[in-house]
């Protein structure tokens, strides 16, 4: 999940500090990130509980998802993070180009205790997120119900805000012209389901409000710079819990997918790294990540622990389920630099 450049955080410096003090002289386990609401639940479940158990020193950063940053590393043999946050193209896309080491599951956890979709040759899933529908009820008469009502201006005047990429957004476009999401992905692999989540974008492209960064949506919505925008789950939650009731939720044809850990190829503290992850893998602190953040644990026992009203609100709830989307890696792995090149020229005019 997208987010500003990569910088050093204020809890590197808290750790180098910490540990500094403590006299561990274990080596620097450098994790890479989302940064934004995402890394705070981190810190809360896994950087502080991990620092604190193990006495190693953790330097975390946070980026965009740059995966040309990681490429230039490996090339450079000059690799400088241990762990990186990654979503599932990239992760796909960079384990075929051989960026990031093929993971060892015996030094993480047993497979079958994770959802089977988390599990990949280079990655494991460190939670599942939606991107839906979100709404500022204050700014609305009626409550939107779909993807649609995301597309009719009559009935819902007003901005709306879209990630600036192909990404989702063709998927939305889609489900908004009547595909159902079964057959989403069949209709976008055909030239004439291009032509046609392009052409429904063109219906509201004067209403739209490009987003970059996953705080973004609920700042526009917040405003009243948007009525309605497409957002990360825990963006909104979040947003939410810090007073701002009037932002809200519709679950229906969400896109969900997963965020994964991975390795970069000569990553200069692999053995560190490795129990780095084992440890965020584990079902008692995934489950203070959920608290903290609604996305949903990839360790089914930790789905188990989460309370049952905060259970409710994730992703992987029975009812949010219904009617998802599952984001298709291979798709975009195959399709996503034809169709990224495509939407910037669309967007651009």
């Amino acid at each position: 999940m997208f987010l500003p450049p990569a910088k050093l955080s204020l809890f590197s410096v808290a750790c180098a500090a910490f540990c500094l003090m403590s006299g561990t002289a274990s080596a620097d386990v450098t994790v890479i990130s989302f940064g934004g609401s995402n890394q705070k639940a981190q810190v809360k479940a896994y950087y502080e509980p991990f620092m604190k158990t193990t006495g190693s020193k953790l330097v975390t950063g946070e980026y965009n998802g740059e995966q040309a940053k990681i490429k230039a590393m490996v090339e450079a043999k000059n690799v400088s993070w241990d762990v990186v946050e990654v979503e599932s193209p990239e992760l796909a896309r960079g384990c075929e180009e051989g960026l990031y080491e093929k993971l060892d599951m015996g030094k993480i956890g047993a497979k079958k205790d994770f959802v089977p979709a988390a599990v990949s040759e280079c990655g494991i899933g460190l939670f599942v997120w939606s991107t839906v529908l979100a709404y500022n009820g204050e700014a609305l008469k009626t409550a939107p119900t779909s993807w649609a009502d995301f597309w009719d201006l009559k009935k819902f005047p007003g901005k709306r805000g879209l990630r600036k990429g192909a990404k989702f957004t063709l998927e939305f476009a889609l489900l908004a012209d009547g595909v159902t999401p079964e057959d989403v992905y069949k209709v976008l692999g055909t030239k004439a389901g291009v032509e046609r989540a392009f052409k429904k974008l063109d219906q509201i492209k004067p209403s739209i409000q490009w987003w970059e960064a996953g705080a973004q949506p609920p700042q526009l919505l917040a405003a009243g710079d948007v009525v309605m925008t497409t957002a990360y789950n825990g963006r909104i939650a979040t947003a939410q819990k810090e007073g701002k009731k009037q932002l809200k939720i519709v679950w229906t044809n969400n896109i969900y997918d997963f965020d994964s850990w991975a390795i970069p190829v000569g990553a200069p503290n692999k053995t560190d790294a490795y129990k780095f992850i084992a440890f965020a893998s584990k079902p008692e602190n995934q489950k203070v990540f959920a608290s903290e953040i609604p996305y949903g644990p990839t360790n089914l026992k930790g789905t188990a622990l989460v309370d049952k009203a905060i259970a409710a609100e994730l992703p992987t709830a029975p009812q949010n389920m219904k009617g998802a989307l599952a984001s298709n890696t291979p798709f975009w792995v195959e399709h996503g630099e034809d169709l990224e090149q495509r939407f910037n020229a669309w967007a651009a005019k």
